[in-house]
């Protein structure tokens, strides 16, 4: 059962959210690396056999099997794939940067222009469940940066296919191509590439504890978007709101993962043990029971406050995920927040409108990153380079200058190459 503090009477001692605690399989991650980084193809097709437990012909994903994949799912869902596309190109369009530059008087020109990244790699975990919107949220932001090529990884079935509806979504966002590899060995195939796996730039996708570090091993050789944890909902709600729903937008992230935390604020005692007794009503209906009970009881917490402005502040200091603002008026609040992934805004914007349909990305910082970190955006997918042009008679005005710095740091090479030119006059 979800436990009741009273932040006051504890002083906030035990509400502060800190990151749970993941098996280390950073020994067995690096052996994945190194094979798949000596072998190529053949590491990835003896993975497939060792933990997908499937002998593949080909890696990569043929037109064929994605024209058979798009026949067999539902029209009216890929309708919904392409509603939820546009919502998401919407709101990412407004993302993109422009390079500028400033000119100054002897003609001097300083600037930044601004690169897509060449190549990306998408993971898109498969395994308890098939997500074809983190293909959408994933893919959508590169394909509006410029990218040159948009490359996805995910694990097949036993079968040796790739769900449709994760091909249906992949054709949606307009990905390049796709290779039937998951886990640790996907994350070192786009790092190191193999004879069928191109090598990328960028590598971008949520994953369990075996991609999360293998990620951070290869990060370096390649860019990567972030490290996340297990999944996280932040609830402020006052008493006006109906338990039910709220126990439902609390459930909706626990049950991703035994590990995932759902938190809840609120003002009123009484409407506080509402939404723990219908918390437990709700997980006998639910078909991922086990692990959003073991959620629940591990890691959630409903935290009884004195007011709702000392809940934005003890939200603050928890830096969730995903943080609702479930009171009367939302956006009387939403400027007092400072740390959250995404904020939902009302009694009637549950979490779930983010992960699936809004628009914003769902790709998010956790356990407490928020304090200094963004959701997944265009931003992601491009570089600054700067430039400078200084004409001669610039260059002389400013030489001695230069060189001063310079030797005043001890560089007396560096003070010449600002000197030199003026010298040989």
């Amino acid at each position: 059962m979800i436990k009741i503090l009273d932040y006051n009477a504890i002083l906030g001692a035990e509400v502060i959210a800190s990151p749970r605690p993941i098996e280390d399989v950073s020994v067995v991650v690096a052996e994945i690396l190194a094979r798949v980084r000596a072998e190529g193809d053949k590491a990835l097709y003896d993975y497939a056999e060792r933990f997908d437990k499937v002998r593949l012909a080909s890696l990569r994903v043929t037109e064929e099997e994605i024209e058979a994949a798009i026949a067999s799912v539902d029209a009216d869902f890929v309708h919904i794939l392409e509603t939820s596309a546009a919502n998401i190109r919407e709101y990412h369009e407004k993302q993109r940067r422009d390079g500028f530059e400033i000119r100054r008087e002897g003609g001097v020109i300083l600037g930044q222009k601004v690169t897509p990244i060449e190549r990306v790699g998408l993971y898109v975990p498969g395994g308890t469940a098939a997500y074809p919107s983190t293909v959408l949220m994933d893919a959508i932001p590169a394909k509006i940066a410029g990218c040159d090529k948009v490359v996805m990884t995910t694990p097949p079935g036993r079968d040796g296919q790739v769900p449709a509806v994760i091909l249906a979504a992949a054709l949606v966002a307009g990905v390049d191509e796709i290779y039937k590899v998951g886990g640790a060995q996907a994350i070192g195939a786009l790092a190191y590439g193999t004879e069928s796996v191109p090598k990328v730039d960028k590598i971008v996708g949520p994953g369990n504890a075996f991609v999360a570090e293998a990620k951070k091993q290869v990060f370096g050789l390649v860019s990567i978007d972030m490290i996340a944890g297990p999944s996280e909902i932040l609830v402020i709600a006052d008493g006006a709101n109906d338990p039910d729903c709220i126990a439902a937008d609390l459930l909706s992230q626990a049950e991703h993962d035994r590990n995932a935390s759902a938190v809840l604020i609120t003002d009123d005692a009484a409407f506080a043990e509402a939404v723990q007794g219908a918390i437990e009503g709700l997980l006998e209906g639910m078909e991922r029971r086990d692990i959003a009970r073991a959620s629940i009881d591990n890691n959630g917490k409903i935290i009884v406050v004195k007011d709702l402005d000392e809940g934005v502040a003890v939200a603050n200091d928890i830096a969730p995920e995903h943080l609702e603002l479930a009171v009367a008026d939302p956006f009387a609040y939403l400027g007092k927040v400072r740390h959250a992934g995404s904020v939902f805004l009302g009694r009637y914007c549950p979490e779930p409108i983010g992960d699936y349909y809004a628009g914003m990305n769902h790709t998010l910082p956790t356990c407490g990153t928020a304090r200094f970190s963004s959701a997944l955006s265009v931003d992601d997918f491009v570089k600054k380079t700067q430039y400078a042009y200084y004409p001669e008679e610039a260059l002389a005005a400013v030489a001695a200058d230069v060189a001063a710095f310079a030797r005043k740091e001890g560089l007396t090479g560096h003070a010449k190459s600002a000197t030199i030119r003026s010298e040989k006059k």
